[in-house]
């Protein structure tokens, strides 16, 4: 039996994890969203009753409201409440990538300086700050103690330069952020037995493509293109069930001792991203 807690599972990826986690009745999977009666709905709709999956109300930009899920009821927080005191993995998943603003390059997002901005600071908070406020106390508790970091290729720098990816700068540079907080949690906790690893997923069908204009649309084209290069045999998103099987397997088979604490890697462990 594992505890897990996994943020952002009202959709894509994040369900995914949910639904094979809990899909083994031993697993404690506890899912951290903003809106928990919508996830309900969902799981009752596609899952139906699981009692093993627990879903409880945060937000990742507002440190209060994740402080609500460890807020003490009878003299326990929910999560110590549902496994007894300890978490034995994190999968911190939830992210934030602005659609508007994924497809122009640097130059073009400086010339609307505030929104700009704005888009760079909130991909900021939640993409790393957030997932900075979680529950390593409970980690150390744990048995399996590793946390997992949905992490991006775009973040590889090496990759940006050799294909001149200029797409998606907000969201990328929030995701080297969290990849360097993944390394510092290393640096302070592999000593206990804590294993930090970011893991790219690949390119997954979760609906960003469903709503581009025909402008975006074309730039789209322009970043597949380049995958294809990188990758002859790239064919496209993946499904989530696919991206997540081998998330977990790479999760499953890393260890503190092999090399892997503190890395980013994508799901084919290494750093070959599709």
């Amino acid at each position: 039996m594992s505890s897990y807690l996994i943020t952002g599972v009202s959709r894509g990826i994040g369900f995914e994890f949910l639904r094979q986690l809990s899909a083994d009745t031993t697993n404690i999977v506890i899912g951290l969203v903003r809106n928990k009666d919508t996830t309900d709905q969902k799981i009752a709709a596609e899952l139906g009753p699981r009692k093993n999956i627990h879903i409880l109300q945060a937000d990742l930009t507002n440190y209060a409201s994740i402080k609500e899920s460890k807020k003490p009821t009878m003299g326990k927080s929910e999560v110590v409440k549902i496994t007894g005191g300890s978490l034995d993995i994190i999968i911190a998943n939830a992210g934030f990538m602005n659609p508007d603003s994924a497809w122009d390059p640097i130059g073009v997002l400086g010339e609307q300086p505030e929104r700009f901005e704005a888009d760079l600071l909130y991909a900021f908070r939640v993409n790393v700050i957030g997932n900075i406020h979680l529950f390593m106390p409970l980690i150390l508790k744990g048995t399996t103690k590793k946390v997992h970091a949905l992490s991006s290729a775009m973040a590889d720098d090496k990759f940006a330069l050799d294909y001149d990816l200029a797409w998606n700068t907000p969201m990328t540079i929030s995701k080297v952020g969290l990849n360097t907080a993944v390394a510092k949690f290393s640096a302070q906790y592999r000593e206990h037995g804590v294993l930090s690893l970011a893991i790219c997923p690949g390119m997954v069908d979760v609906g960003h493509f469903d709503k581009l204009t025909e402008a975006q649309l074309v730039k789209g084209g322009e970043m597949l293109g380049k995958f294809k290069t990188y990758a002859s045999d790239f064919a496209g998103a993946r499904k989530p069930e696919d991206a997540v099987k081998d998330v977990l397997a790479v999760l499953d088979k890393a260890t503190v001792t092999d090399g892997s604490a503190g890395t980013f890697v994508s799901h084919f462990g290494n750093k070959q991203w599709f």
